[in-house]
């Protein structure tokens, strides 16, 4: 069989698709000087094409083979790009010179390199017939592009069969309960950056948190309250007006004797709204007499959930039935204890991920003129006013007016103001 016949006749068979060339019709196929067809994804047309100079002539051999292997890197590339997200593997008929009239130009070192990769396919049984008649024409694979590793699924995460917060088990056999806590756990993954931040956050206003709850034989569950109450921002306002991060609303707060005024709000200090928290926390506790309860009370109010409880003849939280807030309210609590508890298993990070503590020290700063701005005490202090604005969110304002207030600041081994101090005499 002639050359170019068995040449038309492997791209046929190999792809199932009509095989074109461009050759003069008076030059017959065997005497073009070199052949070469293209069997690419089912995206691509298949090509058989002489080279021809722009007179009709043949190209010099030299040239043809450069322009040959052009047009396999190319074709290559195209190839690759188009079928980026299909497994099909590129295969291309080896490129055939049937009648050499010069001696081989030397490939490019990075298409000896390519050429090193790539694979010889034997012929099939029925293909070896073909072989004998016309000099063996190889196949070449090229590799299939490594694909990314298997999807991320959210479903890879599964609620554990018990689960227990402030030392109380929680009815997971119930099936509402379980679907409750479960959509807010999934709605915590769902939202991975902000999950991430959320978590890192807990490593700075944690560790207080935890010294406080410990000292007043509180849970140290509660303290995933702060992640659903503020996401750890001391600053956090709602459209309720409740500030600060455990988000006291102003009456309440001033029943624990957080005040504010146009200069500073207590709720918004960590330290003093914990503090508050923690009692408020313990007296619901011992009104309803159940955590469960007592953290709905905190999210409503007392007196409604007393309410709810007469109307609807329970004793149980997980059986209330009330505005959608309150009721994922607990839920959420509980699912943002499985997950930032072990933030290394379901967001990838460990400990020293968190952030820092930071090294504060608290001083006491006398205003002797009618008001300061904070840019200029946090120059006393060796910082500077977007610093100390973050480590005060409880002051309000840009000044601090006439008397005496107290301030964290950067701890440091000798402070900015020891260089102002008076030598001693």
């Amino acid at each position: 069989m002639a050359l170019g016949d068995r040449l038309i006749e492997h791209g046929q068979r190999l792809h199932g698709e009509r095989v074109y060339h461009s050759a003069r019709p008076d030059l017959p196929l065997e005497s073009v000087p070199v052949s070469i067809y293209f069997v690419l994804s089912s995206r691509m047309t298949t090509r058989l094409m002489p080279f021809q100079s722009p007179s009709n002539g043949i190209v010099p051999t030299s040239r043809l083979l450069i322009g040959c292997l052009l047009s396999v890197v190319c074709e290559l590339s195209i190839a690759v790009t188009a079928d980026s997200a299909d497994t099909h593997q590129i295969i291309l008929p080896a490129v055939i010179d049937a009648k050499p009239t010069a001696p081989n130009v030397e490939p490019p070192a990075s298409a000896r390199e390519k050429s090193a990769a790539v694979e010889e396919l034997t012929p099939a049984p029925g293909e070896e017939g073909d072989s004998a008649q016309g000099g063996d024409t190889p196949l070449v694979v090229v590799p299939p592009v490594e694909r990314p590793s298997q999807r991320y699924f959210l479903s890879s995460f599964k609620l554990p069969a018990q689960m227990t917060f402030a030392g109380v088990s929680v009815p997971l056999d119930n099936w509402q309960v379980r679907e409750r806590i479960e959509y807010e756990f999934y709605q915590f993954l769902a939202e991975e950056g902000e999950s991430i931040i959320m978590a890192k956050r807990t490593g700075r206003c944690f560790p207080p948190v935890e010294k406080q709850l410990a000292q007043s034989g509180l849970p140290d569950d509660l303290k995933y309250m702060l992640l659903v109450e503020s996401k750890c921002i001391s600053a956090a306002f709602s459209k309720a007006k409740a500030s600060g991060p455990w988000q006291f609303i102003g009456s309440t707060g001033k029943r624990y004797k957080l005040y504010s005024n146009q200069w500073r709000d207590d709720r918004r200090d960590l330290e003093m709204s914990t503090e508050a928290a923690i009692k408020y926390l313990r007296y619901l506790k011992q009104d309803l007499g159940d955590w469960f309860l007592a953290m709905a009370a905190y999210n409503a109010g007392e007196d409604r959930i007393r309410k709810l409880l007469k109307e609807q003849r329970i004793t149980d939280y997980w059986k209330l039935h009330y505005v959608r807030e309150t009721m994922r309210y607990v839920p959420r609590i509980i699912a943002a204890k499985e997950i930032y508890s072990q933030p290394e298993k379901y967001l990838g990070l460990t400990k020293k991920d968190l952030y820092a503590q930071l090294d504060t020290e608290t001083v006491a700063v006398t205003i002797k003129e009618a008001q300061r701005h904070l840019a200029s005490i946090a120059q006393d202090y060796g910082t500077y006013f977007l610093e100390l604005k973050m480590l005060n969110p409880e002051i309000r304002k840009e000044y601090l007016p006439k008397g005496t207030h107290s301030i964290r600041v950067p701890k440091q081994a000798c402070p900015f103001r020891c260089l102002k101090q008076d030598p001693t005499p």
